[in-house]
């Protein structure tokens, strides 16, 4: 077979949403295809009984339904269906009237700005989508607490404390007790505070109904409650209300958002697998890694607006399929890492060690065929900048697969609400069929809440060492504050160390010859 005959066996187009996606770089040859049948026809049938309402998290027992987000009508229950409109309709109306000025801040301004308070799943996708499809046309500025440090959201509030009483502040948190989200709670309310306004005025919480944040909202009195359901997980939540209420406050086109990963959940639902797109994805996946994790995925972006696609795919893939057990208890320790940013910046970078190192990646191009509004101005060689852009595209895909790496490549015509949505649906069907051939759970994280609970039992001896020390108003080294709290000598210096640095009624003597004597004490 010849070359051209190969490429064309190897190029999927969807006339109905415009995605193509080339995978003749990803040894996917007839022979493992049909090797692959059954497994994969088990896989695919899985996701229909997900579908449908299966229970498909079962350590939590509960159904997944993120797919019903973008087409309610196929929710198991009319009621469900009905919640999911409803929710819709209420973003909506809400956003209208904000845009409308018809709610207004606590001094009688129309809101100019948002400020989304969320962490992980709450803020990566919004995060991500936001700024792909910013315009300067936005009716609204976006900007997003994502993290518990203090420098971080100073330097946020110091964004907007010029217009904070024209800014509103949204709280995002699935279980309404999600530590980092109430200390960006906590400290937006505390600008709000020290500017004289009253915080209430200008929150909204989306969090799931009856939460400790849901009853704090109606107790202070917020200005609205949108709902967050156990069946979406927080890294697949973007197309709820967490990245819903956002994005529409931005000016962002969510009907087509919604329709984009509609459109493209039903190319993934093709019993024919060569003619969907995220059963091929999948099946590649699982080419490289033999089902057996340990590889790279590197996700390159050629355009600027999709530089945060690698951050948001690193938590859903990440998150959904790194893995200790598997479905039946046994151990596995299963993952695909997710690493990238953009081309052909990274052809600066890391594309070397891509090309000439270890054989544990492979790559994934996102091309976007528009270059930009309105026409280009011609740079050199009878050549536009855009025509460069996809040319080194096209030289580091022939580059790797001459050196032996695995690449594919998707392709939508240009950087819109549609299209983004496709893109998402993509990557979030192919980590649940290659999950089922995997046979993990990739809907819980039980690595992420055991490290939650493990900084709660550092907050409780960070809590104890300061009082130990203000009772006894001595120097103690870490050992000796240690044994007198039954702790770690260890936790109990590293966590000194920092509180030392910032608490004020507390000093560390620092011993120059071994810094792990240095002694604490009160001032």
């Amino acid at each position: 077979m010849d070359d051209w005959t190969m490429f064309k066996n190897t190029v999927l187009y969807a006339e109905k949403t415009k995605l193509m996606m080339e995978w003749g770089g990803m040894d996917l040859n007839d022979e493992y295809i049909f090797s692959m049948e059954r497994k994969m026809n088990t896989a695919m049938k899985a996701m229909r009984e997900l579908e449908a309402g299966a229970i498909a998290n079962p350590d939590e027992e509960r159904m997944v339904g993120h797919y019903w987000l973008r087409a309610p009508k196929l929710a198991p229950t009319p009621e469900l269906t009905e919640e999911i409109e409803s929710c819709l309709t209420r973003v909506k109306a809400f956003v209208k009237d904000v845009h409308e000025g018809k709610i207004l801040s606590e001094c009688g301004k129309p809101f100019k700005n948002v400020l989304v308070g969320g962490i992980g799943g709450s803020s990566l996708g919004p995060l991500f989508v936001s700024k792909a499809l910013s315009t300067p046309a936005d009716k609204m500025k976006l900007y997003f607490l994502d993290n518990t440090d203090p420098a971080g959201m100073d330097a946020i509030f110091r964004a907007v404390e010029p217009e904070l009483d024209e800014t509103l502040t949204i709280i995002i948190s699935k279980s309404g007790g999600t530590v980092e989200t109430r200390n960006c709670q906590m400290e937006a309310k505390a600008v709000y505070a020290a500017h004289g306004l009253d915080f209430a005025k200008h929150f909204v919480t989306v969090t799931g109904e009856g939460s400790k944040l849901d009853n704090t909202a109606v107790s202070e009195g917020w200005l609205a409650r949108f709902p967050m359901w156990d069946w979406v997980g927080g890294r697949t939540s973007v197309m709820s209300a967490v990245g819903l209420l956002p994005l529409a406050l931005q000016g962002i086109d969510i009907d087509g958002f919604l329709k984009g990963a509609a459109d493209c959940d039903e190319l993934g639902r093709q019993p024919n697998l060569l003619e969907n797109p995220a059963a091929v994805m999948a099946l590649a996946w699982y080419r490289v890694s033999g089902g057996q994790g340990g590889v790279t995925q590197v996700v390159l972006p050629y355009k600027d607006s999709l530089d945060l696609l690698a951050k948001y795919l690193q938590q859903l893939v990440m998150e959904s399929l790194g893995k200790e057990l598997d479905l039946d208890g046994n151990k596995v320790n299963q993952g695909l890492a997710v690493m990238g940013n953009k081309g052909t910046s990274d052809q600066h970078s890391y594309v070397q060690q891509l090309v000439g190192g270890p054989a544990n990646i492979f790559v994934i191009f996102v091309q976007v065929l528009k270059d930009r509004d309105g026409q280009s101005v011609t740079v050199g060689e009878d050549s536009t900048s855009g025509d460069y852009l996809n040319a080194f595209m096209l030289g580091t895909k022939k580059n790797l697969e001459d050196h032996g790496k695995k690449t594919m490549t998707v392709t939508v015509p240009e950087v819109n609400a549609y299209n983004v949505g496709q893109l998402i649906a993509i990557w979030e069907r192919a980590v649940g069929i290659y999950a089922q051939l995997i046979h993990i759970n990739a809907y819980h994280q039980p690595a992420v809440e055991y490290g939650k609970k493990c900084a709660g039992v550092l907050i409780d001896i960070k809590n104890r060492a300061r009082a130990l020390l203000l009772e006894k108003k001595a120097p103690m080294t870490a050992p000796e504050i240690a044994e007198a709290l039954n702790a770690d000598a260890r936790d109990v210096f590293r966590l000194l160390l920092h509180l030392t640095a910032n608490d004020p009624a507390l000093t560390m003597t620092v011993d120059p010859e071994d810094i792990t004597e240095s002694t604490f004490a009160a001032k």
